[in-house]
């Protein structure tokens, strides 16, 4: 019996807009929330959303300042653990995409 398993990669960042929010927060230091709504091409509600739920596993940091009109500014930071998940995201594709899928064993081909 084969014993073999892809590697595993984090769902959570599997979503294009959150990963597309990570790699961006990853090179910035930080990033208000109509940067990131222009660079990726989101709507307002959807990045709210991605961001949220970001903010929820704890892989950015989500703060509100000052008054720019009728809204806050929401800047965004990314964490150590937001590091540290995009990092072991992106070894799980690399992982993925380099692994050797062995032969089947002809003895567990299902018949129909």
């Amino acid at each position: 019996m084969n014993c073999f398993k892809f590697a595993v990669i984090n769902p959570l960042l599997h979503s294009e807009l959150r990963l597309k929010i990570m790699v961006a927060l990853d090179s910035l230091e930080s990033a208000d929330f109509m940067y990131l709504y222009q660079i990726t091409d989101s709507t307002r509600g959807n990045l709210s959303t991605q961001i949220t739920t970001l903010k929820d596993a704890g892989y950015i940091d989500v703060s509100k300042s000052g008054s720019t009109g009728r809204f806050s500014r929401t800047v965004c930071r990314i964490t150590n653990r937001g590091r540290e998940a995009l990092k072991a995201y992106e070894e799980g594709l690399r992982r993925l995409f380099s692994e050797q899928v062995p032969q089947q064993d002809e003895s567990t081909t299902m018949t129909g």
